[in-house]
């Protein structure tokens, strides 16, 4: 359940990611038209807080759930998801990450550091997409591939860890309609592919409903979005860890 999560948590962070792009265009030029797709630079900056409610499937294992996903601007998250009556915290409160996992003892407890690296980096939000050099981010503009009969436009993302995910860009209508990356789970390289789907607006923002991760290829989690609320007031004590 736990390595399933993970999984969940690096989709969701590409949830907010969307990009135009034609021939000669610049990778600036290309980060410019992806931040104007999601509703532009002022839209963005003046959304401090999200929370998502979703349904979850967990194709692997057979069952199925809901999911809540807090985030704070610039790097606060906590996702708690509920199946057969039980619930799982995962959490980074700008500083550390924690857990609680009633299958593993049901305390609160902090994340390993490797855990927490890979949870802060899914925590940033849209201050991340507006001021990527901040973070340590770079972007490079890969040109087209094929995918089936349609062309699409590959945006390669870069962590200062060396992580890269690979973003396949629809040059019609500037959504990602998938992302590509390889994820490290209990010291083995898992290929994680995300298909994203049904986009619509939320406020004056442009958003996916839909997202399916694949792991070596077999679907492992479905989400749908319920409902997406910016701006509700989130205080940092959802963050902290418990007592």
């Amino acid at each position: 359940m736990k390595k399933t999560l993970t999984i969940c948590l690096l989709g969701l962070f590409l949830v907010s990611l969307s990009v135009a792009v034609g021939f000669g265009q610049t990778t600036k030029e290309i980060l410019d038209k992806m931040i104007d797709a999601q509703g532009g630079r002022k839209v963005l900056a003046a959304i401090k807080d999200t929370t998502i409610a979703a349904n979850i499937e967990l194709a692997l294992q057979g069952m199925s759930g809901n999911l809540t996903i807090y985030q704070k601007e610039p790097d606060k998250m906590r996702m708690d998801i509920e199946i057969a009556g039980i619930v799982i915290t995962q959490a980074f409160d700008g500083v550390k990450g924690w857990q609680i996992n009633p299958m593993a003892g049901g305390a609160a407890a902090e994340m390993s550091e490797s855990e927490a690296r890979d949870f802060k980096k899914q925590a940033m939000g849209n201050d991340s997409l507006l001021n990527p050099e901040k973070y340590g981010i770079t972007y490079v503009f890969k040109g087209k591939e094929k995918i089936q009969d349609k062309e699409y436009l590959v945006l390669e993302q870069s962590y200062a860890d060396g992580q890269k995910i690979t973003m396949y860009l629809d040059p019609l209508t500037y959504l990602t309609y998938k992302a590509n990356a390889k994820v490290n789970q209990m010291g083995v390289e898992i290929a994680q592919e995300t298909i994203f789907g049904d986009y619509r607006k939320e406020g004056d923002t442009m958003t996916a409903h839909s997202m399916t991760v694949f792991q070596n290829g077999a679907e492992s989690v479905k989400m749908t979005f319920n409902k997406i609320a910016f701006n509700t007031g989130i205080q940092d004590s959802v963050f902290k860890m418990s007592k």
